[in-house]
């Protein structure tokens, strides 16, 4: 079955009443969920939701009910939906204007939706394949410092992103960088370092602590940024990460850019993101920003945008 056909046996319908929302249209699917444009029914303003839909082991039956395939999956089922429910309650307490609001969680049709403010823009993807690659170093340096920030932010809230790549940083008007798609997030328990099993990932944005199962934290993210600030500049993604456990060329492909107008500092930056051995990257995000101002001439922009004070986050100081 072709992917456009899949969404729409697995979708909701056009004009599907949900809660006090109203389906305009899917989006797209993913591993464990479906994504739709709705209106909110009393405001008439647009939103995204995302339903928690597992296509591995869950159907849509005539009623818009989601139900296992086999009484097996149905554990599996339950611990997704309490996943997905505390981790869209972690990004809710998040008020950033770089990383998409979410705005309502609720149950309904035996899974979860979370509700996220529409956002009108291009994802960087488009302007990568625009450009075949090749955006600029000012480009690098206006836009990132933006997505470092809320990177940032999402971190001392002890939030892991973990599918950071292009399609999922939305360039709105005036190049404002928004994160978006936290199908993967995981939410990290103080300090501690985590585990994790059965996660989404995707090949050349992963690092290999990610295909592994070991253990992952911010340098995990860092590693993903390295890799979309790379697709940036060559315009396809980095070699998967097991692919260059067995031959690794990509340090001597990244200093070839140097030739390109890319300043040595802006490209070590991003080679050290992207090392193997996660104990060689830098180790936070303000790590990696210091790297990148290394660099910048004038006032720091990175350093500013993380000095910033954010309100509204929840979060308890």
């Amino acid at each position: 079955m072709a992917k456009n056909e899949r969404l729409q046996v697995n979708a909701l319908p056009k004009g599907y009443r949900l809660s006090e929302y109203e389906i305009e249209k899917p989006i797209s699917e993913g591993g464990f969920s479906v994504v739709y444009l709705a209106t909110h029914l009393s405001t008439r303003s647009r939103v995204v939701i995302k339903e928690f839909f597992p296509v591995r082991y869950a159907k849509r039956i005539d009623t818009g009910r989601v139900e296992t395939i086999t009484e097996d999956a149905s554990r599996s089922f339950g611990m997704g939906i309490k996943r997905f429910f505390n981790e869209g309650s972690a990004l809710a307490k998040i008020n950033h204007p770089n990383v998409v609001r979410v705005t309502h969680l609720f149950r309904a049709n035996n899974t979860v939706y979370m509700v996220m403010v529409f956002e009108v823009g291009r994802d960087m993807r488009w302007y990568i394949k625009r450009k075949n690659g090749g955006l600029s170093e000012k480009f690098l340096r206006t836009v990132f410092p933006e997505v470092l920030s809320g990177m940032s932010e999402l971190h001392k809230n002890h939030i892991l992103h973990l599918d950071i790549k292009p399609a999922n940083i939305l360039l709105r008007t005036g190049g404002h960088p928004l994160l978006i798609d936290f199908g993967a997030v995981k939410h990290m328990k103080g300090a501690a370092n985590l585990e994790v099993k059965g996660h989404t990932l995707t090949q050349g944005f992963a690092p290999i602590e990610q295909h592994n199962h070991g253990n992952i934290g911010p340098w995990s993210d860092i590693y993903a940024i390295g890799a979309t600030m790379y697709s940036c500049i060559t315009g396809r993604p980095p070699p998967s990460a097991p692919n260059r456990v067995k031959k690794d060329k990509l340090e001597a492909v990244i200093r070839s850019f140097e030739k390109k107008k890319y300043s040595a500092s802006l490209l070590e930056a991003i080679n050290l993101a992207m090392k193997m051995d996660m104990t060689e990257r830098p180790q936070s995000i303000e790590k990696f920003m210091e790297l990148l101002d290394e660099g910048s001439s004038g006032k720091s922009k990175i350093m500013t945008f993380l000095k910033k004070p954010v309100l509204g986050t929840g979060r308890k100081n």
